[in-house]
C-alpha cells in the first residue's frame, strides 16, 4: 500500500513538472521578440534618387583628374556606448543608411557601387537574452538593396577585393578631413584616430601595393551644396533652435545659473523635435563671456556660474534636427537693459555683420568677405574682433562641414556669420551668430525670426 501510494506520489510530481515545463515553453515562445527589419525603425531621409545624384557628383567631381580607382567610405563601428547611434556624416550622406560596421565602395568609373555589411546587426543579438534580442538581418534585408539603390555584398568578401585591388596598383580615395597629404593615426601614447584612420592603417597593412589619396577636396565640392531637400532641414532645424532661445532667454535674471539656462534651451529644444544638441551649449556669462569656448570647457565648474545684473550672457547654441545642424549666438543683458557703453558695442557688432549679410551673392569668395569685414570694423575695435579668413564657418551634418576657402559662393551653400567681439580692457564681449543660405540674388538669413539688435533683444526677455 506504500509503494503504491508513493509511485503515485512520484506519477503526479511528474505530471506536475511538465504541465509547469510546457506552460513555460508555452509563454517563453509566446513572448518571444519578434524579429524586425531595418525599415521597421527607420526611414530613408532622402530619395535613392537624390542619394545616386550625391555619389555620382562625387565620382565626376574625380574623374576630371583622369584618375582612376575606388572610393572608400567606412561606416561607424555597431555601439552607441550610452549615446543614440549617429552614423558618421559622409557615409550617411552618400547612402541615407544608419548600418553600422559597413564600408561603402565606389568604383570611380561607375561600374559598381556595393556597401560591404555584416549579415546581422549585432546590437539586435544577445545570445544571453534570446527573448529580448531577436537579431535583424543587414545583408538579406533586400528593401536596404531597394530603398537605398546600392548593392550589399558580405563584410566578409572585403578583404578579397582589396587584394585584387592591390595586385591591380589601384588608387584609394578617403576622405582625410581637411586638405592636404593623407594623415595617419599617431604614434603617440595618446590619440584619437579616425574611423578613416583605422581604416587605413588596416588595408596598408594587409593589403600591400594600395595607393591612397586624399578626396577631401571632392568631398567638399558636393556636400556644400545644399539640396532643396537638405535645405527644409535646416530651416527646421534653425527654427528649433531659435526658438529654445527664446524661451530660455525669458528666464534670464539675476542670481539664476548659466546651466539652468542650459536646461531650459534643450528642454525646448527636445519639446520642438530636436533630436540632439549640435555641440555642447555654450551659454556663458560676466568674466566667462570673454573667454572661448575650448578655454572655459577646459574645467567643468568654468561653465556654471550666476549671473549678476550688469553683467551680459552669450549664447552660442545649437540644435540637430535630423542629422543635420544650426548654430546661432545672441548676447542678452542679465538685468533685462543693456548699459549705454554694451549697446554702443552691440549695435557696432551687429552692424558690421549686417554689411556682411547684404554683401552675400553668389559669385564672391570668402575673401572677399573678410576684405569687406577688415574695412567695416572700427580702427578702435579691431584688435578686439581678430578672425582667420572669415566670420563664419559651413554648416550642415555638422558645425564644420566640408568647405574649401577659395570657392566661390552658389546658390544652396549654407554658413554662418557671426562677427566676434572680446575686449578683455573693458571686461566686455558680444556676439551675434545667423544662419545664412546663399540663394540666387543673395542670401537669405534662416534664423531671422530671432531679434539682433539691443531693442529687439531687451523686448524678447520681456514677452
Amino acid at each position: 500500500m506504500k509503494n503504491h501510494f508513493t509511485n503515485n506520489s512520484v506519477q503526479m510530481r511528474l505530471k506536475t513538472f511538465l504541465l509547469i515545463a510546457l506552460v513555460s515553453l508555452s509563454i517563453s515562445l509566446f513572448s518571444q521578440t519578434p524579429q524586425q527589419s531595418y525599415f521597421e525603425w527607420t526611414e530613408m531621409p532622402f530619395s535613392k534618387e537624390e542619394l545616386k545624384e550625391r555619389r555620382s557628383n562625387l565620382l565626376q567631381d574625380l574623374r576630371k583628374s583622369g584618375k582612376t580607382g575606388i572610393v572608400i567610405i567606412p561606416a561607424k563601428d555597431g555601439f552607441s556606448y550610452g549615446e543614440t547611434f549617429r552614423q558618421l556624416d559622409n557615409f550617411y550622406y552618400f547612402t541615407g543608411l544608419e548600418l553600422p560596421n559597413s564600408i561603402l565602395v565606389l568604383d570611380i568609373k561607375g561600374n559598381s557601387e556595393v556597401i560591404y555589411t555584416p549579415e546581422e546587426d549585432l546590437r539586435f543579438k544577445s545570445n544571453s537574452r534570446s527573448n529580448d534580442f531577436p537579431g535583424r538581418p543587414l545583408l538579406n534585408d533586400i528593401s536596404i538593396a531597394e530603398q537605398s539603390g546600392l548593392s550589399l555584398q558580405n563584410i566578409s568578401d572585403f578583404p578579397a577585393l582589396m587584394d585584387q585591388k592591390a595586385l591591380e596598383g589601384n588608387i584609394v580615395f578617403i576622405d582625410n578631413g581637411r586638405i592636404g597629404e593623407i594623415r595617419h593615426a599617431t604614434e603617440d601614447y595618446i590619440g584619437s584616430p579616425t574611423p578613416e584612420q583605422i581604416l587605413l592603417k588596416a588595408m596598408e597593412a594587409k593589403h600591400k601595393g594600395l595607393k591612397f589619396e586624399n578626396m577631401y577636396e571632392a568631398v567638399a565640392r558636393v556636400r556644400m551644396i545644399k539640396s532643396s531637400a537638405e535645405i527644409e532641414i535646416m530651416r527646421k532645424s534653425t527654427a528649433i533652435n531659435v526658438e529654445g532661445i527664446k524661451t530660455a532667454a525669458r528666464s534670464i535674471k539675476n542670481g539664476i545659473e548659466e546651466r539652468y539656462l542650459e536646461g531650459i534651451l534643450e528642454g525646448n529644444y527636445k519639446v520642438n523635435g530636436a533630436h540632439r544638441l549640435a555641440f555642447g551649449s555654450i551659454i556663458k556669462s560676466g568674466p566667462n563671456s570673454l573667454w572661448p569656448w575650448r578655454i572655459l570647457a577646459t574645467h567643468y565648474n568654468r561653465r556654471n556660474r550666476k549671473l549678476e545684473n550688469g553683467e551680459m550672457v552669450i549664447f552660442d547654441v545649437g540644435s540637430e534636427y535630423k542629422n543635420y545642424v544650426s548654430d546661432v549666438g545672441r548676447t542678452f543683458p542679465v538685468s533685462g537693459k543693456f548699459s549705454k557703453r554694451q549697446k554702443e558695442i552691440l549695435t557696432m557688432e551687429v552692424g558690421i555683420a549686417d554689411q556682411i549679410i547684404d554683401f552675400i551673392k553668389p559669385g564672391i569668395t570668402f575673401s572677399d568677405i573678410k576684405e569687406l569685414t577688415d574695412r567695416s570694423i572700427p580702427e578702435d575695435a579691431k584688435k578686439y574682433m581678430q578672425v582667420g579668413l572669415f566670420f563664419g564657418h559651413h554648416l550642415g551634418l555638422s558645425t564644420g562641414d566640408p568647405n574649401l576657402s577659395d570657392a566661390k559662393l552658389q546658390p544652396g551653400m549654407i554658413f554662418t556669420v557671426e562677427p566676434w567681439y572680446y575686449n578683455h580692457d573693458e571686461q566686455i564681449s558680444v556676439f551675434t551668430e545667423d544662419v545664412i543660405l546663399v540663394t540666387e540674388n543673395g542670401c537669405e538669413v534662416l534664423s531671422m525670426d530671432l531679434p539682433r539688435t539691443p531693442e529687439g533683444l531687451e523686448k524678447l526677455m520681456k514677452e
